[in-house]
């Protein structure tokens, strides 16, 4: 017998109209196969009868009419190959009655598990002159096996049916299966035993409908699940609950380890118990994972539960192979109960089936998350690993994927430093999801770095931009603006290539639009040459670049709903980059806004006129090089002497000794420090290209977070003695940002 059921894993319902088989008529094949099945359910005390016949090729079996009730009758499989090794296969190949039962029932006291709870009885179908195929019973396991008499009884319902065929055959009809199986309801004389707990008592069909019914709420909920969460819901509502479970998780078993997926209820025992859990074979978890759901009861004076394993099977599972060809065990499902309790065959069946569902779709999303993983992170080795600055100009930038596809994007952002207090920002979009269009982005924005660099004007470098593409024959079309910015002047030239113009943030709260040409997108050939625009920036502004991924267009105009939401920042301090950043950023997560990949550049002058411009120093430490915590404590010390802030240097020295060993130990990586004094605070910033934030350990309230953790329990006296610390995205990295006040500044 295979892992997922006594004779097969699914079963098909309906029927081909167009075949002979079944006809109406009290001796018609509809009702010969009616008759045979009900005689095998009352006669076997049977749960589900089924029979099956040989297609017109002879080369393998399909199931023409089921009759029983539910969920017995959807366990059996649709059809099947002549070798396979379902009862029904191997009754109709040895011509006689064979008996299946699950031969690797678990072990150990009080842990029993089977794929499905029942035991097959099939005898052949033939007569003389005429092979058609098999009839075969489900009964439940705690019926025991199989007597004499039922073996007996097996061969004489098989034998009459095949003289009742073999008559309509000589008649001249056709005696071959349809594409789908006909369902009949059929009870057998102690179907008024219901399951415990589901439908009402004695009334026959009412319990295995009422088992159904969350199974197919279940496929409905999985079916529009996107995410690991969503999963987690339908399985705590049409799974926990209906079962009254008091926890449920959902493992993945992966390189010999459990790793929790999800988990609700009264869960953090059981996750705690199995997240990272190395599998062996003393696990009931281990056994699961070899294809067979574990029922466990643990009874004890202090505290009784029951504990189930149940192995989620891959897309295969839904195929109707034989298990041992069909088996794809992708994680577990693990419920626990609060009681000792048994699980009759039919919750036992139901659970199964509902294990599938939740298999498939556990595989689904994560390949779908591992596929954005990929795409995100080809996408993030594309950007710039950090952003240039000058001491008169601070930018930050965030990138957001979009969240309906598993494709990489081409959208980016770029900071290129040029002589004289110059810099030039870009902000771009290659049309599509694809791995061509992350490659378009990558050559574009190499090709702009390029001319920028020989110190082309904007309109120029996008006409110059737009040629080569054209030239390069990509078949894509980009989008970008382009703007150069004289940090000393405070003036702003701006081009577009078909791209949204960039905002500006003023000092005295409003917003506006740096106007500029639109042009025509990179891949357009056009005779004309591109134009640009100057404007001139209040000190104290704040630039902002985005791709239309940031925009709502559900609305009448998405470019006044950026206008509105840049004006919204009235409640963050424009000076405070990274909260404006996340500001914004985050009024434009939810679904209906993530169809497109985004990202968001944005620029503050800050040297206002009258003030001192900001003295600025950085210094790079190699990885793992924990020698350059001494250089960093010694490059503080001279830049404070140096800048007139001696005072501040022991408090400075120390703050910045945790944070860089913080990022050394953890972010493997090199590790930038960078100090900027502004008139009233000194801000100190640590960069890596680690995308993990550091997390205190106390502050993290599970095992998950607490593996992922950066204990840096130093970060506690970075609170003490700054106004603060955070920690943001900055390129491929991020970087932690704090700031220390001057004493009677």
């Amino acid at each position: 017998m295979g892992s997922r059921s006594v004779d097969g894993s699914s079963a098909e319902v309906g029927t081909d109209r167009r075949d002979p088989l079944p006809q109406t008529g009290k001796s018609g094949p509809a009702a010969v196969l009616h008759r045979a099945l009900q005689g095998a359910v009352r006669r076997l005390d049977a749960a589900s009868a089924v029979v099956y016949l040989l297609d017109e090729g002879g080369t393998q079996l399909r199931a023409v009419m089921i009759g029983g009730s539910p969920p017995s009758a959807f366990t059996l499989p649709g059809r099947m190959p002549l070798d396979a090794s379902y009862a029904s296969a191997r009754a109709l190949a040895s011509g006689n009655v064979e008996v299946l039962t699950d031969p690797d029932l678990a072990e150990g006291e009080n842990g029993d598990g089977a794929p499905y709870p029942y035991v097959a009885l099939s005898a052949p179908v033939t007569a003389p002159g005429h092979r058609f195929g098999a009839i075969t019973v489900l009964r439940p396991e705690t019926h025991g096996g199989c007597t004499p008499a039922d073996a007996e009884a097996m061969r004489d319902i098989g034998a009459g049916l095949g003289l009742d065929l073999a008559a309509l055959a000589d008649a001249g009809v056709a005696v071959t299966p349809g594409h789908m199986p006909v369902l009949v309801p059929v009870f057998s004389a102690h179907a008024e035993n219901s399951t415990p707990g589901w439908g009402i008592p004695d009334v026959p069909g009412s319990a295995g409908m009422s088992l159904v019914y969350p199974m197919r709420r279940l496929a409905d909920m999985l079916n529009r699940a996107t995410t690991m969460d969503q999963i987690v819901r339908a399985a705590r509502f049409c799974v926990m609950t209906p079962f009254r479970a008091s926890a449920l998780a959902l493992v993945s078993a992966r390189e010999g380890r459990l790793w929790v997926l999800g988990h609700t209820g009264d869960s953090s025992g059981i996750a705690k118990d199995l997240h990272g859990a190395v599998l062996d074979d003393s696990m009931p978890a281990a056994k699961s994972v070899r294809d067979r759901p574990v029922f466990i009861s643990r009874p004890s004076a202090d505290e009784s539960r029951t504990e189930v394993y149940l192995p989620l099977l891959g897309s295969r599972h839904a195929t109707d192979l034989p298990p041992e060809e069909g088996t794809d065990v992708v994680g577990l499902c693990c419920l626990t109960f609060e009681r000792t309790r048994d699980f009759p065959p039919e919750e036992r069946a139901i659970l199964n089936m509902m294990a599938g569902s939740l298999g498939a779709a556990v595989e689904r999303v994560e390949l779908g998350r591992r596929q954005r993983a990929a795409a995100e992170t080809l996408q993030r080795q594309l950007l710039p690993p950090t952003l240039s600055e000058l001491p008169r100009l601070t930018t930050t930038a965030r990138y957001r994927p979009a969240v309906v596809t598993s494709e990489a994007g081409g959208d980016w952002y770029d900071v290129i430093m040029l002589p004289d207090d110059r810099v030039v920002l870009v902000v771009g979009d290659v049309e599509g999801h694809s791995m061509e269009s992350a490659a378009v982005m990558g050559q574009v924005r190499s090709a702009l770095v390029a001319y920028v660099t020989e110190g082309h004007r904007p309109a120029a470098v996008i006409d110059r931009a737009g040629r080569w593409l054209t030239a390069m024959g990509a078949g894509l079309l980009v989008t970008c603006c382009v703007v150069a910015l004289d940090t000393v002047a405070g003036v702003a030239e701006v081009a577009l290539a078909g791209h949204p113009a960039p905002l500006v943030l003023l000092p005295d709260g409003s917003s506006d639009t740096l106007e500029a040409p639109a042009n025509v997108p990179l891949g357009v050939t056009v005779d004309a040459g591109s134009l640009a625009r100057e404007h001139t920036l209040l000190p104290a502004s704040v630039l902002m670049l985005y791709s239309d991924g940031l925009l709502d267009w559900s609305t009448a105009d998405p470019m006044a709903g950026a206008r509105a939401l840049l004006g919204s920042a009235d409640t963050v301090a424009p000076a405070d980059l990274e909260e404006l950043a996340d500001h914004l950023i985050a009024d434009t997560s939810a679904p209906q806004y993530r169809r497109d990949d985004a990202v968001l550049l944005l620029a503050r002058c800050e040297h206002a006129e009258g003030e001192v411009v900001p003295r600025a120093d950085s210094l790079r430490i190699q990885r793992r090089d924990l020698r350059g915590v001494k250089a960093a404590r010694d490059f503080v010390d001279d830049r404070m002497h140096d800048w007139g802030l001696a005072g501040m240097a022991d408090s400075l020295q120390l703050v910045v000794s945790e944070v860089v060993t913080n990022a050394l130990v953890h972010a493997g990586s090199d590790v930038e420090l960078r100090l900027r004094v502004f008139a009233e605070r000194i801000r100190v910033e640590v960069r890596d290209s680690a995308s993990n934030p550091p997390v205190p350990s106390p502050l993290s309230l599970s095992e998950e977070g607490l593996s992922q953790a950066e204990h840096g329990r130093g970060l506690f006296i970075v609170d003490a003695l700054t106004e603060g610390w955070k920690s943001y995205p900055n390129g491929r990295g991020k970087t932690v940002s704090l700031d220390v006040l001057i004493p009677d500044a």
